[in-house]
Parts: C-alpha cells; structure tokens; sequence
C-alpha cells in the first residue's frame, strides 16, 4: 500500500495506464494475425495496421523500432504473397 497521497496517486495512474497499454498491443496482435493470416490481405487491413502501429509508437506503447520492424516485415511478407 502506498504511504503518500502522491504515491497512492502514481499507483492508480500507473494501473489505468497499463489496461490501456494492454488493450493496444491486444488490438495490435489481432490486426497483425488478421492481416498476415489473410491469403490476399487488402489494402485496408494493411493501412489499418500499419496505423496502428505508427500511433502506438507515437504514444510510447511499443519501442519505434520495434514498430518498424513489423511494417518491414509485413512488407516484406506482401511482397511474397
């Protein structure tokens, strides 16, 4: 438990912030599966996704690294489909 009111504060930020993140990179796998499960994946799933993953880099959800990557590889999967 915390000790402090500021302390007790942070701790609710923290767990409000944290179902929120989940909630993102939860959406993030079933676009992702959506869209590299698809056998001719449209060009809405891919601009969805690759949206969704700019944004949730932009927020500081997942690394901007790590959201370039899957852009690469979902390109690169696209281009062998």
């Amino acid at each position: 438990m915390a000790n402090t009111k500021s302390a007790a504060k942070r701790a609710r930020q923290s767990l409000t912030r944290s179902v929120q993140n989940r909630s993102v990179r939860t959406r993030l796998k079933s676009l992702q599966k959506r869209t590299r499960g698809a056998a001719k994946p449209d060009l809405e799933q891919i601009r969805n996704l690759i949206s969704a993953l700019d944004k949730a880099a932009k927020r500081g959800m997942i690394h901007r690294n790590a959201a370039d990557r899957r852009k690469a590889r979902l390109n690169a999967l696209i281009r062998r489909k």
